[in-house]
């Protein structure tokens, strides 16, 4: 759901330091021992593979409204703007105030220093290979909050949601559906007799279906306020190629909930799973959590199936449905659907893997259990359909899992930023979208992560992430592996993870950060399938340094954020999340970037990583030369991390043996942020357009370009606010007003922040 944006001293020697950290170690044996013994909230476990029979439940059967045959570009459809946002609270399993918590920093900031002077993390984390702007606020067209951010990657295309707009871009950063992408209006605006049909509402999603090389997204829609009593809709498009721009969708609507029409199903969640079998577990699964439309009760979640060979088709389709009511969900929600990308496919007839964590009622519980449904689909004979066990479709089996605690107190805004009071919301209630299933040499796993609370309630937020194994499809009694990430408990607050894994079993995790002295950025850190259990070893890297806070009082923050995995290669990793290059109210922009890890990886310990010695190109076809040595500097490695206009990619050869020296792993030291570029005077004016110039800065991977029609720069020319032009020294500004006067600046950036504003340059427009 969305929100309209309105516009001590202390001394210490190494053998007190030393004599803390055992004692606090045996604290937190004590403490996790105690978490561990007594639960009484918790759900009693069950077998990992006990599973109702076929025929012993009674699944809702729904046709779906349509196919409407939508065979235009996207970029003729007519523009139809996003329906005005109303000031939504978040709707949650239990209420709670959308009221900031004091956050109370560590009582002992001096021996956490000092803990990391004597242990500094080591990290290895590859540096980002490309970053570009998603969409943003200005662009969506809907002026709300959050961003609802997501995304995914396939073999020619990136594909952005966000609230209420999709933008299509190549795999370089170009948007090819115009600026401002398609909003979901237009997109779904021949689904008549629908709300889709202009009246979308966001919470939208998008993936890209690997087997079948096409692309899937997805809005809810409904006529009037919240609270309202509807009708609401999930809207759904499936495209006819692989294609997303011009090669036509088959559109599909569904009701929420047809039984009762006032139910609002939100926060919704797709994925794919096709492991055949028969009868055949093909299908697309949607979730989303029922609240009353009218008073906003929690009513439930409701998990659908929808009839992926006949939607691929454009054929008449149906969803086979079941509704878990409260009695069956105890004080979990957000149920969250396993998808692949790569790997082995699942084994034949296997079926769909749900999990979910609980949300109870108040904060500071210590939980100790990840909840798991099956979900076995049968279109051919719809009643031999199930979902977890018995008439309350209670979970099929209960993990056991390290105590946490979710990120919340009395409220869930509880995320410090610098510079201002305003906290941010953790969303930490919940497991995040992907649920990232992984058939890898006969092993079977799935792959979480959600948001956790430590030092309750003081904090900071860290990111718990699950490897489980699932053999012969059934849940484990405890996880493989596990962690609460914390970079060596470094005090930076990190949310909004989500989580994927390469062909060879490496995992990351991208996310957000924040704290009270550090602006909100873009981060992401992961693990080669060779280190050692439970740790991200490779440690952390910055995708975006955010250069501003969000300052509106809801503190609303992402929703999610999404990391998939390039189906061109199965190793790169593309990531979008939310941050903002500068401060405001609500003014919120994404990112999209791509890493990968070495391509030797994983390899035997000790593990050699290769430097990327990069060739500097003008154009995207940049390539680069690997070889392990002991040789890594800081310019190779920042010189590979390439902006929208450049795609350093290491392709060529890596040379890596087990007798690597420890030097050849070192990851460089980020270029410090670049000082403030000096703006030129502008060339090629025109009555429409001038150049914009300026004089390039040293450690510099891209500027950023305002131009606005006064001098205070509080009235931009539209798609000229904080452009993100790339690393270049000029930029054709077109769309103008003859005989008009206009003021631009530029800022640079690299991956460790950004540049304080050039100089402004004033240009006046030709008459004619």
């Amino acid at each position: 759901m969305k929100k309209k944006s309105t516009s001590q001293s202390a001394f210490f020697n190494l053998r007190v330091l030393i004599a803390a950290v055992f004692c606090l170690g045996a604290l937190a044996v004590a403490l996790f021992a105690q978490t561990k013994s007594a639960n009484p909230t918790q759900q009693s476990n069950r077998s990992v593979g006990a599973q109702d029979a076929p025929g012993t439940q009674t699944p809702d059967v729904v046709r779906l409204m349509g196919p409407v045959i939508q065979n235009n570009d996207l970029r003729s459809l007519p523009y139809v703007a996003p329906n005005t946002e109303i000031e939504e609270k978040r709707l949650t399993r239990y209420p709670h105030p959308e009221i900031p918590s004091p956050t109370n920093q560590s009582a002992y900031p001096r021996f956490e220093t000092l803990v990391k002077q004597i242990t500094p993390p080591t990290p290895t984390m590859p540096a980002p290979l490309l970053t570009f702007d998603g969409m943003n606020s200005s662009q969506s067209g809907c002026m709300c909050l959050p961003p609802d951010t997501d995304g995914d990657v396939g073999p020619n295309h990136y594909v952005q949601s966000v609230n209420s707009s999709i933008k299509i871009f190549d795999k370089n950063g170009n948007p090819l559906n115009g600026p401002n992408g398609t909003t979901y209006n237009s997109f779904f605006l021949t689904l008549v007799g629908t709300p889709c049909s202009g009246l979308n509402n966001g919470d939208g999603f998008v993936f890209y279906d690997h087997q079948a090389d096409r692309w899937v997204v997805s809005d809810f829609a409904f006529p009037g306020t919240l609270p309202g009593s509807g009708p609401f809709y999930q809207c759904v498009g499936v495209s006819q190629t692989g294609d997303p721009v011009s090669g036509g969708w088959f559109l599909y609507a569904i009701q929420h909930d047809p039984a009762n029409p006032t139910w609002i199903g939100d926060y919704p969640k797709l994925a794919m799973w096709n492991s055949g079998g028969s009868p055949a577990q093909n299908a697309y699964y949607l979730t989303v959590n029922l609240f009353n439309g009218v008073t906003l009760g929690f009513q439930g979640v409701r998990v659908f199936a929808l009839d992926r060979a006949s939607m691929l088709t454009g054929g008449a389709a149906n969803t086979i449905a079941f509704n878990i009511t409260p009695a069956g969900l105890g004080d979990s929600y957000s149920l969250v659907p396993a998808g692949f990308r790569t790997g082995t496919p699942p084994p034949a007839g296997r079926d769909e893997f749900l999990i979910s964590v609980d949300s109870p009622a108040t904060g500071g519980v210590t939980l100790t259990q990840v909840h798991g449904w099956k979900f076995h689909v049968d279109f051919g004979a719809p009643g031999n359909s199930t979902l977890g066990l018995g008439v309350n479709h209670t979970p099929n089996a209960n993990v056991t899992v390290a105590g946490f605690v979710d990120a919340f107190t009395t409220s869930t805004l509880l995320v410090p930023q610098n510079g201002t009071t305003v906290k941010l919301d953790t969303l930490g209630d919940k497991i995040m979208t992907p649920l990232v299933y992984q058939n890898r040499s006969g092993t079977e796993s799935l792959w979480a992560s959600q948001t956790v609370i430590l030092n309750y309630p003081n904090g900071p937020t860290a990111v718990r992430w699950y490897q489980m194994n699932v053999a012969g499809g059934n849940f484990p009694a405890t996880p493989v592996q596990q962690q609460s990430w914390t970079n060596g408990n470094d005090g930076l607050w990190r949310w909004m993870p989500s989580i994927a894994v390469d062909q060879n079993g490496n995992m990351a995790i991208g996310y957000s950060t924040s704290s009270a002295t550090q602006e909100p950025s873009i981060r992401y850190a992961g693990r080669l399938a060779s280190d050692p259990l439970n740790n991200l070893g490779q440690g952390e890297a910055v995708m975006t340094a955010g250069g501003g806070h969000q300052t509106h009082s809801s503190g609303r923050w992402g929703d999610y954020s999404m990391l998939t995995i390039d189906p061109a290669d199965n190793l790169s990793f593309w990531h979008t999340n939310e941050y903002y290059p500068v401060t405001s109210s609500a003014s919120w922009f994404t990112r999209i970037g791509k890493f990968r890890f070495p391509a030797a990886s994983p390899t035997p310990t000790p593990t050699p990583t290769a430097t990327s010695t990069p060739t500097p190109s003008p154009t995207a076809a940049a390539t680069a030369t690997a070889t392990a040595t002991a040789t890594a500097t800081a310019t190779a490695t920042a010189t590979a991390t390439a902006t929208a206009t450049a795609t350093a990619v290491p392709t060529a050869t890596a040379t890596a043996t087990a007798t690597a020296t420890p030097t050849a792993t070192a990851t460089a030291t980020p270029a410090p942020t670049p000082t403030a570029p000096k703006a030129l005077k502008a060339t090629n004016v025109t009555a429409t357009s001038f150049t914009a110039n300026w004089r390039g800065v040293s450690n510099a991977t891209g500027y950023r370009l305002d131009v606005a029609t006064n001098n205070s720069f509080t009235n931009y020319v539209p798609g000229y606010q904080n452009l993100d032009v790339g690393n270049v020294t000029s930029k054709n500004v077109t769309g103008l007003t003859a005989r008009t006067t206009y003021y631009y600046r530029v800022r640079a950036y690299n991956g460790n922040g950004t540049s304080p504003n050039s100089n402004v340059v004033q240009v006046k427009t030709r008459n004619h």
